[in-house]
């Protein structure tokens, strides 16, 4: 029986806020979404992290003196191409702007905090946000995406990286992205 009071006391509550027109467009958003279906998009391009040469697209700019084997603390800020193919002349349907950090003390773990703005074809104008864990040298490393703008507000999945190109003179990266995002 309180679980009755407690239900119609919601109802009215929500009906005098609707009433008064406060909230009415944040729950008629909120309703709208929830009539759309949620769909899944896969995703599928290649990050040029270039780091040497006259025109790097990430530069370090933290560099604490004494940081261990692995460089900790050491942070990169990027605006790297993405591209449809793992060349530097494929066609680039974005950047992925934002801040990679050397997060641990015993291995190479990156913290990535990163965008994905799509410029090209039908995500144009949307974007991603990662926000994880990378131990880059593992074959395949798992990142969540906790966000998106655009094609992909209120985005949520993960972003599977592979390195498929290193210089370790240079620190230049390419790397393979398949990404599988929920989106409505």
């Amino acid at each position: 029986m309180a679980y009755f009071h407690v239900y119609i006391l919601s109802i009215i509550f929500s009906l005098i806020l609707l009433s008064n027109g406060v909230f009415h467009e944040e729950i008629s958003d909120i309703q709208a979404m929830n009539l759309r279906s949620q769909k899944t998009s896969h995703l599928h391009f290649y990050f040029h992290d270039i780091q040497g040469g006259k025109h790097p697209s990430a530069i370090k700019i933290v560099s604490p003196g004494g940081g261990g084997i692995y460089g900790f603390g050491k942070t990169f800020m990027c605006d790297d191409a993405l591209t449809i193919g793992p060349n530097a002349s494929s066609e680039v349907i974005g950047r992925a702007q934002g801040i990679y950090a050397m997060a641990s003390q015993s291995e190479p773990v990156l913290l990535m905090t990163m965008i994905f703005e799509f410029t090209q074809g039908k995500y144009n104008g949307s974007s991603i946000s990662i926000l994880g864990r990378n131990p880059f040298m593992r074959d395949v490393r798992e990142m969540p995406i906790v966000g998106g703008t655009g094609l992909f507000r209120f985005a949520r999945g993960y972003a599977l990286a592979h390195t498929f190109w290193f210089d370790v003179n240079t620190g230049d990266a390419i790397v393979e992205y398949n990404v599988f995002v929920q989106h409505y």
